[in-house]
């Protein structure tokens, strides 16, 4: 199998290619679903095309808690074979998938009830612990403990003394959301998909009641296409209802939009040594290790403003600073956040008006011949969803069509990640980067590792990190948009990397150098890549201003005070 470059030759290429000729499947969104299903279609032997208006993951997939879990309050609510079905992905991921991109993750449950709570909460933990093992996808985890209050604390020293009578402590697993994206469409692509981001579908083709394929405006080249398909795929999340309404249908569910939003927060704020999950009036609360840093989140709120840029205001970052500093001895201020990022999760309409209440499960439709719909689920599986949309799609093809593989196709840096581990020392001294660099590559790229090494031998001024955001190096920016279809500098700064939320200017001193780095690769002339900072700027500035709002109508104003770039 070879490696799939998603640089800006092939993306034109794909978008010429989907156009020659008709398509056995057609997936519209490049979300996890949607890239999902993309490789799940591909692997079946189906010829296959995926279109992304924005870039890849730029919607919810780039804005989650960043767990790959198995949903442990659902046990709460008795939703027994969501959580099954969940702890089984999380480990297929853990161990076979993706063992580059998803890591276990410590979390301690502080207990501030004797008896009662211990028993009640560590028997959800054990039964969360046994389900797992019973899928035989637990082994890669550690059990869960129990702890007195005096061994939690020596856990997690932040947590103020009279916040807990003991603790429970158990093992979730995390990935980098954004990148798992860009990994499993390039994996697609290496497998025969023909992908292309900043590709907007504009409407439907129809032949009588029939869906028989899309028009697309290539938002970068200004040019259109038709793309026909014998089944099209809807997997737009937060914006199924828009994409249904190009048809003329709405379908036969309706999808809504609750806000959650993280902060970010450098790692020496918090003293503690694992994660937290904390109980919420309205849910739960995490404390979210992540490399330097910590992620706290979430909050959850209907929201029905605009979609692609949802606002954090001021009061949830308020809601989410007094919970956290409800346990912790040293409370966190505004000053201590570096970053804050704001994502809808798509939920299927019930009747209760309180998003919480919503459905996490997924929804799969026909709703027109030649169209299927998918909807709702959580990003831990993401692999069922796209299974059960290409099953549907199956429906609608006159031909055999195998089953699907995807349980047993690693993504792209899984093969040999595990070897190049073990041999990271010698990677480094042959490459003459620190060993912390090389372990760095590998938990980003896996085995791809290599082709960011290679870049470096040509051009050894790449092995230096950028002068404002040295947790990366120079060569992951030229290699982003040489390679993982970064075609802006936002995209860079926010999803390829998270200079955007990791830095306390939030990448704004990162901006010029990244585009430099960026300009030769796309073809961007000295206006272009000035455009592509002013932007990036203004972007920041916006939602630094959004963040000082009241409230979401206000919030939502302020950050659309920066429109998205396009190319002149």
């Amino acid at each position: 199998m070879r490696t799939a470059t998603l640089g800006p030759e092939q993306r034109a290429e794909s978008l010429a290619a989907m156009a020659e000729r008709e398509l056995d499947v057609l997936v519209v969104g490049g979300g996890v679903v949607g890239t999902g299903t993309a490789l799940d279609a591909v692997t079946r032997g189906l010829d296959t095309g995926i279109v992304e208006a924005r870039d890849w993951a730029s919607g919810t997939s780039s804005r989650s808690s960043k767990l790959v879990h198995g949903g442990l309050r659902y046990l709460e609510m008795l939703d027994f074979a969501l959580v099954r079905e969940a702890l089984k992905e999380r480990g297929l991921l853990l161990e076979r998938l993706a063992p580059h991109l998803v890591k276990p993750v410590p979390f301690l449950y502080p207990l501030q009830h004797q008896g009662w709570e211990r028993l009640y909460a560590g028997s959800g933990v054990a039964l969360y612990d046994a389900m797992s093992m019973a899928r035989g996808h637990g082994r890669g985890l550690p059990a869960h403990r129990h702890l007195s209050r005096r061994h939690a604390l020596r856990v997690a020293p932040a947590l103020r003394k009279d916040a807990l009578v003991g603790a429970i402590q158990y093992y979730d697993a995390q990935m980098d959301d954004a990148r798992y994206v860009t990994t499993l469409v390039r994996t697609a692509v290496s497998y025969g998909a023909k992908a292309a981001n900043r590709a907007r579908v504009t409407g439907f083709l129809r032949e009588g009641e029939r869906v028989v394929g899309v028009r697309v405006q290539d938002v970068e080249g200004g040019g259109e296409y038709e793309i026909r398909a014998r089944q099209v795929v809807n997997a737009t999340g937060v914006w199924t209802d828009d994409t249904q309404a190009l048809v003329g249908e709405r379908g036969q569910f309706h999808v809504r939009a609750s806000k959650g939003i993280h902060l970010v927060v450098p790692r020496d704020r918090i003293h503690s040594t694992t994660g937290l999950i904390l109980r919420t009036e309205k849910s739960v609360l995490f404390v979210i290790p992540w490399g330097r840093h910590w992620i706290v989140g979430t909050t959850d709120t209907g929201w029905d403003l605009d979609k692609a840029h949802p606002a954090a205001s001021s009061a949830d970052i308020d809601y989410l600073l007094n919970h956290v500093n409800s346990v912790l001895a040293v409370p966190l201020s505004r000053d201590d956040v570096q970053g804050v990022y704001a994502g809808l999760r798509p939920l299927l309409a019930g009747e209760s008006d309180a998003t919480s209440k919503l459905s996490r499960e997924h929804t799969v439709a026909h709703p027109v011949p030649g169209l299927v719909v998918v909807a709702g689920g959580k990003y831990t599986t993401y692999r069922v969803m796209a299974k059960d949309a290409v099953d549907e799609a199956v429906h609608g093809l006159d031909m055999r069509v195998a089953e699907c593989v995807t349980e047993d196709i690693p993504l792209l840096g899984a093969e040999g990640y595990r070897a190049m581990w073990n041999a990271r020392a010698r990677i480094a001294a042959r490459t003459g980067l620190h060993v912390v660099r090389v372990e760095h590559l590998l938990n980003r790229y896996g085995s791809m590792a290599e082709e960011v090494l290679d870049l470096i031998a040509v051009d050894p001024g790449l092995a230096e990190p950028l002068s404002a955001a040295d947790d990366y190096l120079r060569a992951e920016v030229v290699y982003a948009a040489s390679h993982e279809g970064a075609r802006h500098l936002d995209d860079v700064l926010t999803r390829r990397t998270r200079i955007s939320i990791e830095t306390f200017d939030r990448g704004t001193r990162s901006a010029r150098e990244a585009a430099a780095l960026m300009a030769p690769v796309l073809g961007w002339d000295k206006d272009q890549t000035e455009r592509e900072v002013e932007h990036y700027e203004k972007r920041v500035e916006a939602e630094r201003e959004s963040q000082l709002q009241p409230d979401d109508q206000t919030a939502d104003a302020a950050r659309l005070g920066a429109p998205d770039i396009v190319p002149r």
